[in-house]
């Protein structure tokens, strides 16, 4: 899996338009695209359920751990990882790691 390049997240960032589709049930659809608040932190991308974890877009994330983002321009497959520990980091979770 490799890391977002600097130049990918600064597009990102700028833009502020990240759509987010975790994996159906299926494990091969993809969910409907859903507009999510996301920061970049260093060479990671986090994202955060604005209306909790009840969310459908987060539990089908929580359960799939795969699926893409579309963000300024870019469509790109990732992969879920949860974060816990840190107030900072638990408050941005899930993390989207670019597979591509």
């Amino acid at each position: 899996m490799s890391k977002w390049s600097i130049d990918e997240l600064q597009k990102i960032a700028k833009a502020d338009d990240l759509h987010i589709a975790p994996f159906r049930d299926d494990g091969e659809t993809y969910g409907t695209p859903t507009w999510i608040w996301s920061v970049a932190v260093g060479d990671a991308l986090y994202v955060r359920a604005y209306n909790g974890t009840g969310s459908r877009w987060y539990q089908a994330a929580l359960r799939q751990k795969a699926g893409r983002i579309i963000a300024a321009g870019m469509t790109r497959e990732v992969a879920f990882e949860f974060v816990s520990g840190s107030t900072t980091t638990a408050s941005m979770t899930p993390i989207a790691r670019s597979m591509q």
